[in-house]
Parts: structure tokens; sequence; C-alpha cells
């Protein structure tokens, strides 16, 4: 599933041709995706301006001149074409091709800017809701989400406070979203290596015993902050299915630090390890259990 990074590459994508544009014409191809869509989805949305697009967590969100935002999530295999001036392209960045097979095209936006925008989903895991502006933050799938870890109120205190007492590991509270919004299995791996903090760590071994943040915590926060912010720069990661709008693929895999990287050498500088693998919560974990304690 697309991680951070993936979707906000896809938002940067989208916002050219559908931020200050109307939806002059709506197709909904099929009256479901993960969930059903809204009632009356298509006529909610024609003759809508987007007055702007966002992105929390990994959701989209498309204000609307009607009041509603459009909520919409990429799922495991959605995927968003967009044409503009005959040409088409991706919106994202994906490592093994979309399916551009126009029977997957569940939902087709016409937009007043000239582009068409096709959402693509074989799989159906993705969704699309329409949901009152002011009624956004009880909406369940956003409710009860933690802080953007790019956001400005994020830092050491905020993630030590969040991680106070948990006995879990450090692994599995990072991918909690209710801890930190929009991690995900492959950034979480690359934040404890660049700040060689061991997966297995319980998760409550960043604070002291008020809750204050302590070295670890300072680490953590700086390598969650500086992987994400280089994944964005750097188009996403292109694992098994991200393409950016484009169609070029993301770089950042060529990055990694230990993702996907089993058995080859840690690149610490000094440190001699061998980046292992374990299985934690059903998620493959990659670290280097030589300099990450």
């Amino acid at each position: 599933m697309p991680e951070l990074p993936e979707v906000e590459t896809v938002r940067r994508g989208l916002a050219p041709v559908m931020e200050g544009a109307r939806f002059d014409k709506v197709l909904a191809h099929r009256g479901d995706l993960r969930w059903p869509l809204p009632k009356d989805f298509v006529k909610r949305l024609e003759g809508q301006t987007v007055t702007g697009l966002g992105r929390r967590a990994k959701y989209l969100l498309a204000d609307l001149s009607s009041g509603e935002v459009l909520v919409m999530h990429l799922g495991m295999s959605g995927s968003f074409r967009v044409a503009l001036n005959s040409v088409e392209t991706f919106s994202g960045n994906y490592y093994h091709d979309r399916s551009k097979d126009e029977a997957h095209d569940l939902v087709v936006f016409r937009m007043s800017s000239g582009a068409t925008v096709r959402f693509n989903d074989p799989r159906r895991f993705g969704s699309m809701k329409l949901v009152p502006r002011t009624e956004l933050d009880d909406e369940p799938q956003l409710r009860g989400l933690g802080p953007e870890p790019l956001g400005n109120a994020f830092d050491a205190a905020m993630l030590a406070k969040a991680f106070e007492g948990k006995s879990t590991s450090l692994k599995a509270a990072l991918l909690d979203q209710r801890n930190v919004a929009g991690l995900g299995n492959i950034y979480v791996c690359e934040a404890l290596s660049r700040s060689r903090l061991s997966p297995k760590r319980k998760a409550s071994t960043i604070a002291d015993r008020k809750g204050a943040p302590n070295e670890r915590a300072e680490k953590l926060a700086d390598a969650i902050k500086a992987v994400l912010n280089d994944a964005i720069a750097a188009g996403g990661s292109s694992l098994r299915d991200h393409r950016r709008t484009d169609g070029s693929l993301g770089d950042f895999q060529h990055n990694f630090r230990v993702y996907d990287r089993e058995g080859q050498r840690c690149p610490t500088p000094g440190c001699g390890g061998t980046i292992k693998r374990i299985v934690q919560n059903g998620r493959s974990t990659f670290f280097c259990p030589v300099c990450q304690k």
C-alpha cells in the first residue's frame, strides 16, 4: 500500500489540474469501491469547484465549493491517470505497471481545466467518500489519527508522550496510525536505521519516567522527518506499484539503507554488520542487529 511520500507525490501531481477546476462531468462506472459510493455521488460532485487539494496521512482530501470534502484513498491497487492535451500520464509512481485497462477505470473526472482524471483500481480496495467539512474530524477513517510527522507540531516530545508506558515494540508503535499518521513499513524501517534504534526495542524506552523525550526520541523524530522529506523529494519509492504523474518511477528505493536488503552489508560507516530480516506482527522488518540497539 502506498505510504505517505507516495500519496503526497500523487497529491502534487493532481493539484495542477484539479485545484481551482470544476467537475464538468463525473462518471461512476461502478457503484462500489471498497465501500459503496455515497448517495448521489455524481450529482453532488458535478458543477462543484475544487478549492484545495490536501492530504491527511494516506488520504487525499479535495475541498469542494459545496462545503463537502471528497476523501480518497488509493487502497492496494488504486492509481490516478491524468489526460491533458491528448497526453495521458500517471499521477504517482509505480514500479510494476499499474492497470491501464479501462474496465478498471471505476471513476472518471472531467475537469474544467481540460484534464480527464481516471481512478483505476482492479482490486477495488480504494475508496471515495463525501463528507461535510464541518464533520471531517468525526469521519471514522480520519478520527483518531495521530499527528502528521511532517507537521510543525511533530517533535521528540510529542513522540515520547505517545509512547510513554508502551510495552509494544518500537516498530509496532510507529506503525500504529493513532501514534503517528501516515507511516508505513518501508519508512519505519528506514527511520529506525537512520536513528540506530532496534525495531524490537520497547517503545517506552524513548521517554524517561516522566514521559520526557530522551536522546533516542530526538534522533527518531529527526530521522522520521528526514526520511519522509528525502522520499518525497525523490518522488517516492517504486516498490511494486508506485508511479508519478509523469509516468516516471520514484527513485527513493535506490537510497534504502535496510529495507529489502537482507544479507547485504550495513551502510552505516564503521559498522560492518549484515542486514537481517525478521517478521513482526505479520510484517517484514529489515534492520542491522549490530548498530541498531
